[in-house]
């Protein structure tokens, strides 16, 4: 703390976040080797995460960056809450729409946020990933609901494990969606390492 205000100092990492990717390499085709490599790094961060009872709340394309090393990082944790226990004040309302549930419209204590919160959030961006956008923004959808299952649009290169599992991560519904990341990464095929 200095000059009357506090300073945060961080790690400089060099890389592209997955926006940046997607828009500077549209010739670049991802595939589901691809997508697991670097959301698995992710996957254990969100599992410690959850464990401690923090939760990232503004999952995105911008929010993952690609290291030069080709190692993935979560950035971002402005919007990171802690939930306390027998908590009365409500979470901030903190979004990005297409990525964020509809859980996280609401500032009263009906709707509440947890691990699948961040679930749906990771499910936009794999399906950002697979199929160019995300889904539409959850208050719309559930006025009218015309986001196609990836199931039905089966893009190639993808097994159908991980679009039903991605197309459950994005179901309006909080308990709808995985509860857990151990229960997501298990519908994806894909153990959680649990790095510390």
């Amino acid at each position: 703390e200095q000059n009357g205000t506090a300073y945060m100092v961080m790690q400089y990492c060099q890389g592209k976040t997955l926006r940046q990717i997607l828009q500077t390499d549209a010739t670049r085709g991802t595939d589901e080797v691809w997508l697991k490599q670097i959301m698995a790094p992710v996957l254990d961060a969100l599992r410690m995460l959850h464990s401690r009872h923090y939760f990232h709340r503004d999952l995105s394309p911008d929010n993952i960056m690609i290291l030069e090393s080709g190692a993935p990082m979560l950035l971002d944790f402005g919007a990171a809450r802690q939930v306390i226990g027998d908590m009365t004040q409500a979470l901030t309302v903190i979004l990005k729409p297409g990525f964020a549930p509809i859980e996280q419209y609401t500032d009263d204590n009906e709707s509440e946020q947890g691990p699948w919160t961040d679930i749906y959030a990771l499910g936009a961006v794999l399906r950002t990933l697979i199929v160019g956008s995300p889904p539409p923004v959850s208050v719309v959808r559930s006025i009218q609901d015309t986001c196609k299952p990836l199931v039905e649009i089966m893009p190639q290169g993808y097994s159908i494990p991980l679009l039903q599992a991605i197309d459950r991560a994005l179901a309006l519904h909080m308990e709808d969606r995985p509860q857990s990341i151990d229960e997501f990464a298990a519908l994806i095929e894909m153990p959680v390492a649990g790095i510390d």
